[in-house]
């Protein structure tokens, strides 16, 4: 315990960040220097880099993470090479920057989601929620030889939480405001949303998912174009939307509708959910097919913030990350259903890029936890208390 003791009290870190969300395109990495914590919390971005899964292990993954095709052999094995991978990412990044493992004081991980189940359930007497996130903690923790923080998670679903979104603590962290009233998009496989309204405290903070965020398009665009995604929107730019098709995905998303608390993921948003809408649209272009499913992630967004947060304040700010802030055909529908009103831009500044915001999120909840301060927000995820989050790993 007592180099836990030591790293509680390093008044300056180096920290690293891991992760890989549900589009699992790679692992995103960044090295950050910390300082303090809480709301006192200072960083700087210094490296960034994202290492691509190894040819095939993205389809494997994706495999695995559904009901009707996975195999707990496969699950298991995967928990230790992903582990593996993670530690290699933390490694090479910090050889390109030009320093060496041994001179980082703390990782944390996101880890590989397999499956995210929070929907109560009963089993042999018991009412239990559950998710899950392989590339196990104590696996870098090993291989790099630096404490490793992972499972951020699992402690709130215990105490009755969705698990997600985890961000929103990130968010009022670094981008609340006395001035304006701001949301915080991230557009990953999924989309989340965080509510800052302006002068507000944490316990002020709104955070949902709001449905399918690059997922569906990603799996359209290599089913349909032999692509792993639409770059920069340009196939969603050359068709139109079809209305038919449209209105059968708001018919058969019925998460869309659905209020907060909520999270969700690939057991929702996967290719038989997207077989069934497809299924009796006839006479449609692939083009349009890509079009339509993009739409409806910029929609899925605009629906949820009228629905659920607009009574709660109008905003002035919404500030994007995630791969979606690169599609300019998203970025442009957003600014088309929020209006002139609404300033609609990526997230980009001197501390991190809309890129490396996630893996920067997890390094600084990591920072936290050493520092024994509660990181979930209970008003988000619907956990019964606020809780200090994550697994330690020597």
């Amino acid at each position: 315990m007592k180099q836990l003791y030591k790293l509680q009290k390093k008044k300056k870190k180096l920290v690293i960040g891991l992760m890989s969300g549900t589009s699992a395109d790679g692992i995103d990495a960044v090295l950050l220097e910390v300082r303090y914590f809480g709301l006192k919390t200072k960083f700087k971005e210094l490296y960034f880099k994202t290492f691509p899964y190894p040819k095939g292990l993205k389809e494997f993954i994706f495999k695995n993470s559904l009901v009707e095709t996975s195999q707990v052999d496969d699950i298991c094995r995967l928990n230790f090479l992903i582990g593996k991978l993670f530690a290699k990412a933390a490694i090479n990044l910090c050889e390109e920057y030009g320093i060496t493992i041994d001179k980082v004081d703390l990782i944390g991980s996101h880890g590989q989601t397999i499956h995210h189940l929070p929907q109560k359930k009963k089993m042999f007497g018991e009412i239990i929620q559950s998710t899950l996130q392989i590339g196990d903690p104590s696996v870098i923790a090993k291989l790099t030889g630096v404490v490793t923080i992972g499972d951020f998670r699992v402690g709130d679903v215990a105490l009755g939480g969705q698990g997600a979104p985890l961000v929103p603590y990130f968010d009022f962290l670094v981008f609340r405001s006395n001035r304006f009233n701001r949301a915080l998009l991230n557009i990953g496989g999924i989309s989340n949303i965080t509510l800052l309204k302006k002068k507000g405290t944490i316990d002020d903070v709104v955070a949902f998912d709001t449905g399918p965020g690059n997922m569906m398009i990603d799996y359209l665009c290599k089913k349909l174009f032999h692509k792993k995604f639409d770059r920069n929107g340009e196939i969603a730019k050359r068709g139109k939307v079809h209305k038919n098709l449209f209105e059968k995905i708001i018919q058969e998303d019925n998460f869309l509708r659905k209020a907060p608390p909520k999270s969700t993921g690939r057991e929702r948003y996967n290719e038989h959910f997207i077989y069934k809408i497809l299924n009796g649209i006839k006479d449609i272009k692939n083009v349009d097919i890509i079009t339509t499913f993009t739409e409806y992630t910029a929609y899925a967004v605009f629906y949820n913030y009228q629905k659920f947060l607009n009574k709660e304040c109008q905003i002035d700010e919404l500030l994007v990350s995630g791969g979606g802030a690169n599609n300019e055909y998203i970025i442009e529908s957003l600014q088309k259903y929020f209006g002139d009103k609404v300033r609609v831009k990526k997230v980009d500044n001197q501390f991190f890029s809309s890129d490396s915001k996630e893996a920067v999120c997890f390094a600084i909840l990591a920072n936290e936890t050493i520092s024994e301060i509660s990181t979930n927000i209970p008003k988000v995820t619907g956990a019964v208390q606020k809780t200090v989050l994550g697994k330690i790993c020597l």
